[in-house]
């Protein structure tokens, strides 16, 4: 049995300043990742991921990270996302999140029947497919260690909660290198461009010379905002449980952010808002760089030996069909433009990862091909909000075919 390194939070923060910096050096040093917009926190992480699973197979040193430091990070992410909302860009956003909703749900009911075909196929009954579909793909780790007991309980599916989490992390690690390539794919063979008007918009906040002066008084007053919708955030989320009502935390605080931002100019007027500003951009993008490469960093590799035939087939059959929905079916209901093409590289690593991982793919592509805001107001609210409620109705509807 290997002995366990427990690494606390302090340090594995810091560890995980180290790993962006590490895959910041690997994306300048290797021409493919470069290429192929693969976010600099997945490069680095992946790295690390594979030195721990070295470190565990040759020396029998298990490393475990506390990620308590993480989670608060993806919690003020999220936050900035509903801060960066505006009532007007939901509006305009409305008939995409729709279209993007329903396919997403299509899609789910295509992810669980490529799971009990994977499950099948291995001699696993046929309830073990949502373990190899929507509750560890689109619901991630936490969705598959909550569903787990019961899968291994109702339907006799031995080492539930592992296969699921083992899938989880199959997907994750996927999710984060199958979206840019996509992306890249699309915009190249399309010759797509950003939209002049939004190209517009974001190259005026960019070069604004008032804008861009900022300093720590601006940082400051973009937390100050930041926590301010998390303790709404909180509040409404407590309230929630009381009521039955079981969302992530980061949904509430998005909600709040969204609300606030839109209506802190009437109540506070002087108090300069910090919606869309460069202060708040470094809080962001500091919070998804750092939560991406602490969670890449902290996979343990190891635990995808036990189920490594079922977990390869069927890892490699939803990338296929991932892949193929969104060329063929996704890109073109969503436009077949470079909105489209950006939202194709959030799709592909929220549905087979998770939302930060999609954020992340979507921030690569558009640092090298020009913005698009709207695809990072519309993702969110459906991957962060609708999917994980539809999710527990598809999961619950397979379970009882």
């Amino acid at each position: 049995m290997a002995d366990t390194i427990q690494i606390g939070t302090f340090i594995a923060l810091t560890i995980g300043f180290v790993v962006f910096f590490v895959g910041r050096y690997l994306t300048q040093k290797i021409a493919f990742l470069r290429e192929y917009n693969i976010p600099e926190p997945v490069s680095g992480g992946l790295a690390v991921a594979l030195s721990t699973w070295v470190l565990y197979a040759f020396f029998s040193r298990e490393v475990a990270f506390d990620l308590g430091a993480r989670d608060v990070l993806l919690v003020y992410f999220f936050t900035i996302v509903g801060l960066n909302a505006r009532f007007a860009d939901l509006v305009r956003g409305g008939r995409p999140l729709v279209l993007m909703l329903a396919m997403t749900i299509g899609f789910m009911i295509l992810q669980n029947l490529v799971g009990m075909a994977g499950a099948v196929m291995w001699g696993l009954p046929s309830e073990a497919g949502v373990l190899l579909g929507t509750a560890s793909l689109i619901g991630g780790h936490g969705t598959a260690i909550a569903w787990g007991p019961e899968i291994a309980e109702t339907y006799n599916v031995a080492g539930a909660s592992e296969l699921g989490v083992a899938v989880a992390t199959m997907g994750l690690i996927v999710a984060s290198l199958l979206g840019g390539p996509i992306a890249k794919y699309l915009i190249e063979k399309h010759d797509l461009k950003p939209d002049p008007d939004e190209e517009a918009a974001f190259v005026i906040m960019e070069h604004d010379d008032r804008a861009n002066r900022f300093d720590y008084v601006d940082v400051i007053r973009s937390l100050l905002a930041v926590h301010v919708a998390i303790i709404l955030g909180y509040v409404a989320f407590s309230a929630l449980q009381e009521t039955g009502v079981m969302l992530p935390l980061f949904v509430p605080c998005l909600l709040a952010g969204i609300l606030l931002t839109n209506f802190a100019s009437a109540l506070i007027p002087k108090f300069n808002w910090p919606s869309r500003t460069p202060a708040l951009a470094l809080v962001s993008d500091f919070s998804l760089s750092i939560f991406l490469a602490m969670s890449l960093m902290s996979l343990q590799l190891w635990t995808l030996g036990d189920a490594v035939g079922v977990l390869m087939t069927t890892t490699a059959l939803q990338a296929a069909m991932t892949t193929v929905f969104i060329l063929l079916i996704f890109y073109r209901v969503m436009g077949s433009n470079y909105f489209a093409a950006v939202l194709s590289a959030g799709f592909a690593g929220f549905t087979l990862g998770a939302t930060p991982t999609a954020i992340a793919n979507m921030s690569a592509v558009t640092k090298h091909y020009g913005p698009s805001p709207l695809a990072f107001i519309v993702l969110p609210l459906v991957s962060a909000f609708f999917v994980d409620l539809a999710n527990a109705f598809v999961i619950q509807f397979f379970l009882g075919m």
